[in-house]
């Protein structure tokens, strides 16, 4: 069963539960799917489909990083819907993951002593591995601090 399906499934299922909060999330979660697929005019893959719910995960983090300090309702909002959302996500890979696929990207582009000008060559052939798997900026991160020595 696709995501799209499962989602729409366990949408109704909040609904006949009057569990309006998981609702909401999974309907807006629907409807980001749903728009993307009517844009390809085509039911999406599955790594389509992943890489929109990362994407919606990446939304709700940044609001709620953005949000006020005073305003506890809407990061606790945005908490519960990353929640729901984690649990469609693929799973995400540990630092100690990106770090032997960042290794094995210097080893193949034979780079053994690396610097931060390296970064370049390594992100372009690193990002596709690890697209719809890692957080980016964690990514990112990991790869500076490998780049510099």
């Amino acid at each position: 069963m696709s995501k799209t399906k499962e989602i729409q499934k366990q949408m109704m299922e909040a609904l006949k539960a009057k569990d309006s909060a998981r609702k909401d999330a999974l309907s807006l979660l629907l409807s980001a799917l749903k728009a993307k697929a009517k844009d390809k005019r085509a039911d999406l893959t599955e790594d389509e489909e992943n890489a929109i719910i990362q994407k919606e995960i990446k939304q709700t983090r940044e609001t709620m990083e953005a949000a006020p300090a005073d305003r506890d309702d809407i990061r606790s909002e945005c908490q519960h819907r990353l929640e729901i959302y984690r649990a469609f996500a693929p799973e995400e890979l540990s630092e100690e993951q990106i770090r032997a696929i960042v290794r094995s990207v210097l080893d193949q582009l034979q780079i053994t002593a690396p610097t931060p000008r390296d970064k370049g060559p390594v992100m372009k052939n690193l990002m596709p591995q690890v697209k719809g798997k890692a957080d980016g900026k964690l990514v990112n991160k990991i790869v500076g601090e490998m780049l510099q020595g």
